[in-house]
């Protein structure tokens, strides 16, 4: 793993790294160890999916949480930054930033096999109408004052987008009254010079004690979202817009690929068990895929063990989640059915507390419909 990450880009003096487009990522380290950065991998990769699916709570998704334990195996390069700064006090403050950069056609596989929507290219960049009020009355934030509305801009980047500020023009230092009030077509009126024709309208504004903002967010016209947010840090809570829009653009634009069939628990028939070891070997295997949610021993027998294993994106997902891992060999064909009592591979469900399936027994879907079909299981032989 070393020896393949050796190759890093190599920048001249003065150059600075840093995370560039979807599939790379910076996370803040302590220090330069291999236990550091297994960590800072994990998290890196977090931000990957975060950006390609625009789910801000992406590791907490069926079988994400088995990829981010091996995330250094789809990390193609690291290099380190030495980031300076000021603290609170004034005094000088250094960091460290692990910069790393993930293999894209792994990445893309996997967030096929996991069945994660993903949100596709090109992506919007809405215009970001925001008024601020800190006691002094409500001003816009145009271009020139785009460090104040850091923390929005940060947060859309991280969630896999970009937003861009109005020129504030005298016309539209106007649309404050507008924005104030909540008046979505008057501020979309004025933003009809932008493309596209998308807004996230914001006021951020002190309230006990605290700040306080309002969110609403317009696609072509249409609202897609209100919501409003409290909190003590400023920053915290204006941040709190570029989640709400891209949570309304992912629930409306991102897809679901189907290539690899849907979610469900098919039946699947595994050779070459000849010892405890090997049923331990395999069992281990299964439970490390992500693809695999729940595994439910059929039957076994001299020649081969049964399992119904629950899937996040059917029989194409299990056969693309092998891949390259030398450990099972086949489940391309129809098995072989002059050993194995015929059946199908259509999803079933079975709740909890249910007698275990009866192998000659005829399936049935969720609605107690019978399920047609005869083909056999595939066959995976272990190696």
């Amino acid at each position: 793993m070393l020896a393949s990450l050796a190759a890093t880009a190599q920048r001249v003096e003065g150059d600075r790294a840093g995370a560039q487009g979807l599939y790379a990522a910076e996370i803040t380290v302590n220090g330069q160890g291999a236990a550091e950065r297994r960590v800072a991998f994990a998290r890196g990769l977090a931000q990957v999916l975060t950006k390609l699916s625009g789910d801000g709570d992406i590791a907490s998704q069926p079988g994400v949480g088995q990829v981010l334990r091996r995330a250094q195996d789809y990390v193609s390069g690291y290099d380190y930054r030495q980031d300076e700064g000021l603290s609170a006090t004034g005094a000088p403050r250094f960091s460290t930033t692990l910069v790393m950069r993930f293999d894209q056609e792994r990445v893309e596989a996997i967030v096929e096999v996991l069945g994660v929507p993903v949100w596709p290219q090109p992506r919007p960049r809405p215009v970001l109408w925001l008024a601020i009020d800190d006691g002094r009355g409500p001003r816009l934030v145009a271009t020139a004052q785009a460090d104040a509305a850091r923390s929005v801009l940060d947060r859309a980047v991280e969630r896999g987008f970009g937003l861009r500020l109005p020129e504030g023009g005298a016309a539209e230092q106007a649309v404050v009254g507008a924005i104030w009030r909540g008046d979505s077509a008057a501020v979309a009126r004025a933003s009809r010079r932008y493309d596209p024709p998308m807004q996230l309208i914001g006021k951020l504004y002190r309230a006990d004690g605290g700040w306080a903002a309002d969110w609403i967010f317009v696609d072509h016209g249409r609202v897609l979202d209100r919501w409003s947010e409290r909190g003590s840090d400023a920053r915290r809570v204006m941040a709190t817009g570029a989640d709400g829009a891209a949570n309304a653009l992912t629930e409306r634009y991102a897809k679901r690929s189907t290539e690899l069939g849907p979610p469900g628990r098919f039946r699947v028939v595994f050779e070459g068990i000849d010892s405890s070891d090997d049923f331990m070997r395999l069992s281990g295997y299964l439970q490390q895929l992500a693809v695999v949610r729940d595994i439910t021993p059929v039957r076994a027998t001299a020649q081969a063990l049964e399992l119904d294993l629950d899937l996040l994106t059917g029989l194409g997902g299990l056969q693309q989640a092998i891949e390259g891992d030398d450990v099972l060999v086949g489940g391309d064909g129809e098995g072989r059915a002059g050993d194995y009592p015929r059946t199908t591979n259509v999803p079933v469900q079975r709740g909890p507390g249910t007698a275990p399936l009866d192998r000659d027994a005829p399936l049935v879907d969720r609605d107690g419909e019978l399920i047609g079909g005869d083909r056999a299981p595939p066959v995976y032989r272990l190696r």
